[in-house]
């Protein structure tokens, strides 16, 4: 027993001094050195526009995604066609596109007249007299169901696709000031998209379904406005910062914010605020499209479009936009969950001296199961802090890479990233923990004392 009564003794006075050089370290006299501030101004001129930048890079990628990339664009619009109040818009505008086009009344007026020079009766010539009006209804009617029928049915999805794809280039030609586009920019500022080749599917369809007055239906150039004067601005500029910065300004916007927090003094605060401010910035981003909303729907409606048409537009336009925010929100809010888990406050402190507690435990049941790592656990503890930053620089990387963010990326990174950092905790051997194979040893050579003593008890008793 003298083995171990000698070995608990040991690690007795081992923690007694730790405990007493703590005490120390809390008694001794704090000697502050006058700082330069000059670090800590070019830290918080760092983050600051790094939260600055912020939304401003979401606004570029999202003009990037939804303006330059053709398959992007076709992807936020296409939806609509499926859409019960842009359905109903698009066939008002091509039946009234129709009508302003086609003198339906004077077609009919010519039919009568003709038939009045058959010489018919003059009860029949009334009578074509009375049905005059009464036709020309019949045939607005007739084209009012052949169009709601077409936009209504799957093959409008296709033509609205087809022209969306056709108008995709004029539109970045009209944004960068091109001159003869397809994509109409009207005198008071409004960007349009032609609905010219839905018209000339309805006029093909009518001649298909027998009615041959479709085939006197002009080539008629219609278009329905996507974005207003004011609002075209704003896109206009937008992609003007998004060609500008390109697909750098994000990563201009993460530099920063390393840069800042690496000249921070107290780097957990720094990546702490910095991630409020992320969470503030983005928040007032979201707001910020909700009074966009509220003035593009002010604007368009009722003068171009009904509400319903234009709140459904909008919320189609800005979805994917509404998606990234609600990502980079909870990014940050992740942000400043760990960087309070890594700060000075009391909690945090205890949480992690009861994790660090935790994971001991775990070292030494796997080492007392063979689960020893030996040199590359005592390799990953003084690589430990490195590992730490790479494993946290790489899922940012693979976030910054999948754009789009979007919640599920930004969840699965996270989980990616604590599963590295528990493994990590888990393999890593410090090196002031007891070997097991030392602590086995000592137990074992204790257990031999006793043997011994017991032994030479035994032979002075004999």
């Amino acid at each position: 027993m003298a083995g171990k009564d000698e070995l608990e003794d040991l690690r007795r006075r081992v923690a007694e001094l730790e405990a007493e050089n703590d005490g120390l370290r809390s008694e001794a006299p704090i000697t502050r050195k006058r700082r330069n501030p000059t670090r800590s101004i070019l830290s918080a001129v760092a983050l600051v526009l790094a939260i600055l930048l912020a939304p401003i890079a979401v606004l570029g990628t999202w003009a990037r995604l939804e303006l330059v990339e053709t398959d992007r664009f076709v992807a936020t619009f296409a939806p609509l066609a499926d859409s019960p109040e842009v359905q109903s818009y698009v066939s008002d505008q091509i039946v009234t596109a129709i009508d302003d086009n086609v003198d339906i009344d004077g077609m009919v007026a010519d039919l009568a007249d003709g038939l009045k020079g058959l010489d018919l009766p003059p009860r029949a010539q009334d009578a074509i007299g009375l049905l005059t009006a009464p036709a020309a209804d019949g045939i607005r009617g007739l084209i009012d169901s052949t169009v709601d029928k077409l936009v209504a049915s799957p093959a409008f999805a296709d033509v609205w696709e087809q022209a969306l794809r056709q108008t995709h280039s004029r539109a970045i030609a009209i944004i960068q000031g091109q001159e003869g586009t397809a994509i109409q920019l009207s005198d008071d500022g409004t960007l349009s998209l032609d609905l010219d080749v839905v018209i000339e599917k309805v006029k093909a369809q009518l001649i298909e379904n027998g009615f041959g007055f479709a085939s006197s239906i002009p080539v008629i150039h219609k278009s329905i406005p996507l974005v207003t004067a004011d609002a075209f601005v704003l896109v206009r500029t937008v992609y003007q910062v998004a060609i500008a910065a390109g697909y750098w300004l994000p990563w201009v916007a993460l530099a920063l914010a390393a840069a800042g927090i690496a000249l921070a003094r107290i780097r957990s605060r720094a990546l702490l605020w910095t991630g409020v401010g992320l969470v503030v910035s983005f928040l007032l981003l979201a707001a910020g499209l909700g009074i966009g909303k509220l003035f593009f729907m002010g604007t368009v409606s009722p003068s171009i479009m009904p509400s319903a048409t234009a709140e459904v537009l909008f919320d189609q336009i800005t979805e994917m936009m509404h998606s990234v925010i609600a990502a980079l929100v909870l990014l940050s809010a992740f942000v400043v969950i760990g960087a309070w888990i890594t700060g000075r406050s009391r909690p945090a402190k205890a949480l992690r001296t009861s994790g660090n507690a935790a994971f001991a435990k775990a070292r030494e049941s796997a080492d007392r199961n063979g689960l020893n790592t030996k040199g590359f656990g005592a390799a990953l503890d003084r690589w430990r802090s490195a590992i730490i930053v790479i494993v946290i620089a790489l899922g940012v990387f693979i976030l910054f890479m999948s754009r789009p963010v979007s919640v599920g990326s930004v969840v699965w990174t996270v989980v990616g990233i604590l599963v590295a950092l528990l493994l990590l905790e888990v393999l890593r051997r410090p090196a002031g923990s007891t070997p097991p194979a030392a602590t086995a040893h000592a137990d074992a050579a204790a257990e031999g004392d006793d043997v011994d003593e017991n032994g030479q008890e035994a032979e002075a008793v004999r």
